[in-house]
């Protein structure tokens, strides 16, 4: 530890620290521009000057390390002073020069209200006098794709968003042309950013040269109520701020947790806003005489109560949709299993996992033991599309680490190198039996780790492909003590879900009974007249034309797939529009709560269920949500921990055993991941205009291009 004297107190730092962090360690507050924790030093804006005692001008406090200032020649440690009068005066000077170009666009910029040139401008600046007379320059603004709107006027040249987009997002389309004031940030060819994670430079962006696009001129911050809650775009769980005005949603902003998502957010996740407002299910519907009519709860209830009167419990059935939570998740489970319905299913892309020890549909090794990992191998997954904040993670991983990447499926440009295996399940049986080189690489890491993703899992040997894998795990010491990367060793097989409510669905049980048939069993069934009442719980991701005559009760937030095929159709509140609890795939319990009311008639889903209980005379033990939740707790004590993922290591052969079920592999049958497109993978996002641009722009071009 080196030490250093900050404002006249004496601290002990890391040597590699920055200057600037250990000044902070101090309890000194140091102004920056193009300083990010998260991103390579750039030494820019220069704002970040203190004063080094004794030395002739200013350092630059985040380009030094403590390492870089030695003790004075009598011995005592280096003085650094962070608010003297020659700190002070150095940032004034810096400030100036900052301002000499910048457009006095405060009144109508969205930055507004939280711009970091604002706030340092009145903290750090001079007020007094200004020595610039010249005309301001003038920069055409640039074209960023759909979501990120310039005013590059503003531009300080930070550097954040060419750092972001080369580092985290691994896609180089930002750069810097020309030198000094004809300096200017472009995207050289004049296209959108090609990366799910384009939107992180609007945060980053300290001075609103990059805006949202959508979000333009619809609000100011001190306007907007915000809440904290949870996202469901995919099985991450990513911790988002859902800013609202009213009974609208304007805007969903990342929070930061390191464990989950740090404090990035996918494009889908953060500009999905506008699809809450549009085509929404605001009442009951009927259809009768082939047309669906509105309703009331009562008429809708009645019409379901009374079509169950004539049903047998074998001929009904249940599928849980993508986004559901796990209060309505354990709802239905409770309806269903009074009515004695064995037909259940939480699993809507017919995935073969689930009914075995928790471990095996857990991403074990959590999301931030990434970083720990070393060598990689994915299965039937495409990160980048089914968790891009993931994807990022691994590619960080990879940029400061000597980690080595696999892939068995198809090839994806995934924003860092991989070695392909091959497109067919078959490469599994190689690696288990040696054949392959890659299962050597796996043997010789620390911690390898192994990604099952929902591509190899909806298969028709989807159990099959999750044993080899977890053969594969066994052999390599991707589980088991292994590495020691936690006390009680390492678990490096991982299920990467692509659905937010798969997790709380299988914890739950929501599968099928004694008897009982799964998903594709059920569609088979309704087709051939075998089961004759089907409900959905927001499952839009189903082939709904195999449902034949099948009575259908829909119960969702869209008039998407499934609202299009009901027969009763009962309105339900978005994510945003009710609290509930959701597990993503590391198994974390976290809390999602409302930001806005839902519209028209629209009720919570759990709320929904509940009085459809009463009508069939099977009324649920539980009149509130908070009711609910403790039986849900006494049912499932481990979701009574918040914010914590699951913890399970070591090599017990009694568990992992039990991971999958041998059969025959299909090799002539090609991995793919299941989503294919990013922008439109379910009914809140089809109903949103910004994403169906987005996929106009970056899914179909590209599928055009590849034609």
């Amino acid at each position: 530890m080196a030490k250093l004297i900050i404002d006249g107190k004496e601290i002990e730092a890391d040597p590699t620290l920055t200057l600037l962090q250990a000044c902070e360690m101090a309890g000194a507050e140091i102004p920056r521009f193009c300083y990010h924790e998260r991103l390579s030093i750039a030494g820019n804006c220069r704002m970040c000057l203190v004063e080094w005692v004794g030395s002739p001008k200013p350092q630059a406090s985040c380009a030094l390390q403590v390492k870089d200032i030695p003790p004075n020649r009598d011995g005592t440690p280096a003085k650094i002073n962070t608010s003297s009068p020659v700190a002070r005066k150095a940032r004034e000077g810096v400030m100036e020069f900052l301002l000499i170009n910048h457009p006095l666009d405060c009144p109508i910029c969205d930055q507004g209200g939280e711009c970091d040139l604002q706030d340092q401008a009145m903290g750090y600046g001079r007020a007094s006098f200004n020595r610039f007379e010249e005309n301001k320059r003038a920069v055409e603004d640039k074209y960023m794709g759909p979501l990120v709107k310039t005013s590059m006027n503003r531009c300080i040249q930070c550097t954040r968003c060419v750092r972001f987009a080369t580092e985290i997002a691994g896609v180089p389309d930002l750069g810097a042309t020309g030198r000094g004031e004809d300096m200017e940030i472009t995207t050289y060819l004049e296209k959108a950013i090609d990366s799910e994670l384009s939107g992180n430079v609007i945060d980053l962006c300290p001075v609103g040269a990059l805006l949202s696009k959508p979000y333009s001129f619809t609000a100011r911050p001190w306007e907007l109520r915000k809440t904290e809650s949870i996202d469901v775009m995919d099985a991450m769980g990513c911790n988002i701020r859902i800013d609202s005005r009213g009974r609208e949603v304007m805007r969903i902003l990342p929070r930061i947790n390191e464990g989950v998502n740090e404090e990035w957010l996918g494009d889908k996740s953060r500009f999905v806003w506008d699809g809450l407002k549009r085509q929404r299910l605001d009442r009951p519907f009927i259809r009768r005489n082939g047309k669906l009519e509105p309703a009331s709860w009562a008429e809708a209830f009645a019409a379901i109560a009374a079509k169950v009167k004539t049903i047998a419990p074998a001929k009904m059935a249940a599928i849980v949709g993508d986004l559901a939570a796990a209060e309505e998740i354990k709802a239905l489970r409770d309806l269903m299993r009074s009515l004695n319905v064995a037909n259940l299913d939480c699993r809507q892309d017919g995935a073969k996992i689930g009914g075995g020890p928790r471990q095996s549909y857990l991403f074990n090794s959590t999301f931030a033991g990434i970083e720990a990992a070393d060598a990689i191998l994915l299965i039937g997954t495409n990160p980048r599309w089914e968790a891009p904040v993931l994807n990022a993670r691994i590619r960080k991983t990879w940029l400061y680490g000597n980690l080595k990447i696999a892939n068995v499926g198809a090839p994806r440009d995934l924003t860092y190198p991989v070695q392909q295996l091959g497109t067919s399940a078959s490469v599994l049986e190689d690696l288990v039996s040696g054949a392959n080189p890659f299962a050597e690489i796996l043997k010789n890491a620390a911690r390898p780790m192994i990604i099952v993703g929902a591509g190899a899992l909806s298969r028709a040997d989807g159990a099959a492909i999750l044993r080899l894998a977890a053969q594969l795990a066994a052999s390599t010491g991707a589980i088991g003590p292994a590495g020691n990367a936690t006390e009680g060793g390492w678990s490096g097989l991982n299920v990467l879900h692509s659905a937010a409510s798969r997790v709380a669905g299988l914890d739950l049980s929501f599968l099928p009974g004694a008897g009982g048939r799964d998903t594709g069993a059920i569609l088979e069934g309704a087709a051939n007249g075998d089961i004759e009442f089907v409900y959905l719980l927001g499952a839009d991701e189903i082939d709904t034309s195999r449902l034949g005559k099948a009575f259908l009760v829909y119960q969702g937030t869209h008039g998407d797939i499934g609202a299009h095929r009901a027969d009763v159709i009962l309105p339900a509140a978005a994510y945003t529009e009710k609290s509930g609890l959701y597990v993503n795939a590391e198994g974390r319990v976290q809390l999602a709560n409302r930001a806005t009311f839902p519209p028209g008639e629209a009720k919570e889903d759990w709320a929904i269920l509940r009085a459809l209980s009463d009508v069939l005379g099977k009324t649920l033990p539980y009149d509130t949500v908070e009711q609910l939740r403790e039986k849900l707790y006494a049912e499932l004590p481990h979701f009574v921990v918040r914010d914590v993922p699951a913890q399970h290591v070591g090599a017990d052969p009694a568990i992992w055993n039990a991971v999958g079920t041998a059969g025959k592999i299909d090799a002539a049958r090609p991995l793919a991941s299941p989503i294919v497109d990013y922008y439109l993978s379910n009914a809140i996002a089809r109903a949103s205009e910004t994403m169906a641009e987005c996929s106009r722009i970056y899914v179909q071009r590209s599928q055009e291009a590849a034609e």
